[in-house]
């Protein structure tokens, strides 16, 4: 399939640690997801904590893939930011054993698996507050947008599937 053509294999996954405040909000919004597209053709929705190599590897055989995480880019908490694969960290460890997604995308190709082109890996990200403390809740703007990146996940997966059709 050549590069930016739109296949009908859609992972959606969340990232995030469950127990540290903002960072559950990609996890959230797939929780709210999955009921929602659990009866779409094509669309897998999932949660994961790990970024770099490991989620180059949960979308081995995916034809796009859209990724929703927490971010920290000094925008006012809760903003909604649609981004690229170079824009992406999706670096879940201070490992120097880890890489970056578009790094770890790019050695999967190289090594022959099927994996979505750049281009149609979309990150969601939601600007957080706390990644740092302990809790089972995210702040308040953080939670006030999580409904809002639910929709935005939606909108994105009618407009990709809205470009198959003939």
């Amino acid at each position: 399939m050549p590069t930016g053509a739109v296949g009908n294999k859609t992972l959606v996954i969340g990232l995030g640690n469950p127990i540290v405040s903002d960072d559950s909000a990609g996890l959230r919004v797939a929780a709210q997801l999955r009921p929602l597209l659990a009866d779409r053709e094509g669309v897998e929705v999932t949660e994961d904590c790990w970024g770099g190599l490991r989620l180059m590897e949960r979308m081995i055989g995916f034809d796009r893939a859209i990724v929703i995480d927490a971010i920290c880019s000094g925008a006012p908490p809760g903003t909604i930011h649609h981004l690229t694969t170079e824009s992406m960290a999706t670096q879940k460890s201070a490992s120097a054993h880890d890489v970056n997604l578009p790094t770890a995308l790019a050695f999967g190709r190289r090594a022959g698996a099927h994996l979505p082109a750049d281009a149609d890996v979309h990150l969601i990200g939601i600007e957080a507050q706390d990644v740092i403390n302990f809790s089972d809740r995210c702040t308040p703007a953080v939670a006030a947008a999580i409904d809002c990146a639910v929709q935005d996940v939606i909108r994105l997966l009618d407009s990709l599937q809205g470009e198959q059709e003939p």
